[in-house]
């Protein structure tokens, strides 16, 4: 079993982490507030679970979660997850995160934001497209019919291959949505971002996204 790190616990990040723990996983939590602030949440979680620093949480995890607003991108440490597989969960908000004018013209997308900022990791977006109450409720086992489908986008086909296989222990069988530059498919405002969707139909809703521009 692999162990999890996460930079950021909020909603999506506990639900993840509740997620990895019941399939097997150790998980390594942080958050911008300090380790002491996650001890309810390591208590609920167990023996597998411990917080750290997000330095420390990327240095201890095989696979990392980043789970933040996306203004803060830059303050992802770098050097600690050289090599390793990201999970972006990201989605943009500017009225949250600030204008960034790359993504208001949509030359660019915010997991490709990340990638840039870690050259050297695997960067798989995913997670962005589902509520975390869903996210922790609707999992069905493998072969289930109308199994819910979630959405990666990413660049490394190996990196893929094993969010796909997170995602299944959790729950969920996957639609691959191609690289990076692809993500804004299941964004919000598209059709992929919300609905509980089967494989067929959220291939069909991944197809009918439109996007305003494309530059390069």
């Amino acid at each position: 079993m692999a162990t999890i790190g996460f930079i950021g616990s909020g909603n999506i990040g506990s639900t993840v982490a509740r997620l990895a723990v019941a399939a097997g996983h150790d998980v390594v939590l942080s958050n911008s507030r300090g380790p002491d602030t996650l001890a309810d949440l390591v208590a609920e979680l167990g023996p597998k679970a411990s917080a750290a620093t997000s330095t420390e949480a990327a240095e201890r995890g095989d696979i990392v979660v980043v789970t933040i607003p996306l203004r803060g991108y830059q303050d992802v440490p770098v050097a600690p997850l050289a090599g390793k597989i990201v999970i972006d969960t990201n989605n943009y908000y500017w009225q949250r995160d600030g204008h960034f004018a790359e993504l208001d013209d949509e030359s660019t997308t915010s997991a490709e934001l990340l990638q840039a900022h870690l050259p050297q990791s695997r960067v798989v977006k995913a997670f962005n497209h589902i509520q975390f109450l869903q996210l922790a409720a609707d999992g069905q086992s493998a072969g289930s019919e109308n199994r819910r489908a979630l959405v990666i986008s990413g660049a490394d086909d190996g990196a893929k291959a094993e969010v796909t296989s997170l995602l299944d222990s959790f729950g969920y069988d996957v639609v691959d949505a191609g690289p990076l530059s692809e993500g804004w498919r299941f964004e919000p405002d598209h059709p992929a971002h919300g609905p509980r969707l089967t494989v067929a139909e959220m291939t069909t809703a991944l197809a009918a996204a439109q996007r305003r521009v494309r530059v390069g």
